[in-house]
């Protein structure tokens, strides 16, 4: 009797689809990334405190976003662009610090989206994220990430100054990622409704 391959046809196609979901979620993470800091230097080319650290940050609203709405393949574009930035532009003869730059700037995220659905019981979803919800989520991510940055610093023997510099890239970490979500909100209003059903 022949064995049937639908099923597993089925389940190939499957895993596929998933696959190329995934590889999109990495691929634009990673672009929204890089746009972000090409508009920073663009718009407010003039807010650095130290190299990389700023009053005000944009890519952190991919930062948070990212990983938030698309989970691990968020993260991974969060990672690629921000490794794009490091090697590139911000740090292009240190290869060190632009690989533990990438790695923090992405895995802090992760783990306050972790933290977000195994602590506040947000669901993965998204159904219950509510604006309170999300405000929350912005200062643990504006902590977590500099946090993670400095420590990294601190590790390492870096000579910049690790409290006053944990304050600016908090501070700028939070009004980025604020700004961005607030544009997005913003862009979303100025969408034609959705045809009404008769």
């Amino acid at each position: 009797m022949p064995i049937p391959t639908a099923p597993r046809n089925d389940v190939v196609q499957g895993v596929a689809e998933r696959a190329g979901i995934a590889c999109a979620g990495v691929i634009g993470s990673a672009v929204f990334y890089v746009a972000l800091a090409r508009l920073q230097d663009w718009v407010f080319p003039h807010v650095e405190f130290v190299r990389g650290v700023g009053w005000l940050y944009l890519p952190a609203g991919a930062r948070l976003l990212c990983p938030l709405l698309l989970g691990l393949p968020g993260a991974i574009g969060v990672l690629v662009g921000s490794w794009c930035e490091c090697f590139f532009h911000l740090y292009p003869d240190d290869p060190v610090r632009s690989l533990a730059g990438g790695i923090s700037s992405a895995l802090a995220p992760y783990l306050v989206y972790l933290f977000a659905l195994r602590v506040l019981g947000m669901q993965a979803s998204l159904s219950n994220l509510t604006s309170r919800r999300l405000l929350l989520l912005v200062p643990l991510f504006g902590v977590a990430s500099p946090l993670m940055h400095h420590l990294w610093f601190w590790l390492h023997g870096d000579p910049v100054n690790l409290a006053q510099g944990f304050t600016v890239m908090a501070v700028g970490d939070m009004v980025g990622a604020l700004l961005v979500l607030y544009a997005l909100k913003a862009m979303l209003v100025l969408l034609p409704a959705p045809p009404r059903r008769r």
